[in-house]
């Protein structure tokens, strides 16, 4: 069976590196960008099973990131991650159809935890957006 797929854009390279030092041992297959163009342009040429991305980033923030992926992919599996959570950001995400939203500084295991409940077959928490 294949590995699962994972797309982390962050504009943060620690965040980057962690999260694929976490997440690679866990088998998943973890592809990075720094930017948002950067991740759309990955998200364009290959399917991944799950993308994280960043909500501030310099070039395109992560609604915007959002909203434009569920364009291409209206089934998209996509967890928000940030150090500047607000109620409104956050319902804005789930609105939009983030699986999930992850505050920064995360653990480990709040990362592997929250992965696996988004590529559970059938997850309740994710799926299209409105």
């Amino acid at each position: 069976m294949d590995r699962p797929k994972i797309l982390v854009i962050d504009d943060e390279e620690i965040v980057r590196i962690s999260c694929k030092k976490c997440l690679t041992p866990e088998g998943y297959d973890v592809s990075v960008a720094a930017t948002g163009v950067e991740g759309m342009k990955l998200a364009k040429e290959d399917h991944y099973d799950l993308i994280l991305t960043d909500l501030k980033m310099p070039d395109m923030d992560g609604i915007e990131f959002l909203v434009k992926m569920k364009e291409i992919q209206h089934e998209a599996k996509i967890i928000m991650i940030t150090g500047y959570s607000t109620v409104e950001h956050s319902e804005a995400a789930m609105r939009l159809g983030a699986c999930n939203y992850i505050e920064k500084p995360f653990t480990p295991d709040t990362l592997i935890a929250a992965v696996r409940e988004a590529l559970l077959p059938g997850s309740a928490k994710c799926g299209g957006g409105q």
